[in-house]
């Protein structure tokens, strides 16, 4: 009996050292497809955000239902639309792209929120006094409010950031080979899930532990009072 435990710990671990470089490569991709995304929920939420704040409804409004119309449909709703429907009308993206989209555009209705409430935080005082000095509105955005914005934003952003790594088995529905996939093929040629399934889990484990020390050092590294231009 103690002969079979060890031989099928042996060969469990022989097994995981074998697959290793294949799930490392899905690792890759998992990692590539975050950081496209959030690059783009990161610009494309500041700018829901900013049209957001324009006084104009013709502007504002439409801009309200087009964040509350991400947040509210799933996320593989939008990932299919981005795949299955958008090549009848001519534009056909690689499953990757249209992963790392579909990751970005969903993400960049809460990071709109995000900054939004970042925004909003600056103090009253600092519009009034731009307004004051005649600045152009981008300038005072750009010189005054989003450098005070960004420290406020940050932690939020980093919760985002760690959600979206936790999102990105989803594009294996349209056979991006993040490590999910890749250990749910190893599992089906080799009728063994519970090696690549196990490591898989262990990998976003460490992934995003790191995602959240790298966020919390650069919240520590950032002026609380705002980012110094120069």
């Amino acid at each position: 009996m103690m002969f079979g435990i060890h031989w099928d710990l042996s060969s469990n671990w022989a097994f995981a050292v074998s697959i290793i470089p294949i799930l490392l490569r899905g690792m890759i991709i998992t990692i590539e497809a975050t950081a496209l995304g959030f690059l783009v929920a990161l610009v494309l939420g500041l700018v829901f955000a900013l049209l957001r704040a324009v006084p104009l409804r013709i502007i504002a409004w439409p801009t309200a239902f087009v964040i509350e119309f991400l947040r509210d449909t799933p996320l593989l709703v939008q990932l299919y639309f981005l795949y299955f429907v958008l090549p009848n009308y001519g534009l056909v993206l690689p499953a990757f792209l249209t992963g790392a989209l579909a990751l970005g555009v969903q993400y960049s209705a809460y990071t709109s929120e995000v900054y939004r409430a970042g925004l909003e935080a600056v103090p009253r005082g600092q519009w009034e006094a731009s307004l004051a000095l005649n600045m152009p509105a981008w300038l005072t955005y750009r010189d005054v409010v989003v450098p005070q914005a960004v420290p406020r934003v940050i932690p939020a952003l980093g919760n985002y950031l760690v959600s979206m790594l936790k999102d990105t088995p989803i594009l294996s529905a349209v056979t991006v080979l993040e490590m999910l996939n890749l250990a749910t093929i190893i599992g089906d040629r080799t009728f063994r899930y519970l090696v690549p399934l196990s490591m898989v889990g262990g990998l976003f484990l460490v992934l995003t532990l790191f995602s959240s020390w790298l966020v919390r050092v650069i919240e520590r590294r950032l002026p609380h009072d705002g980012i110094p231009l120069r």
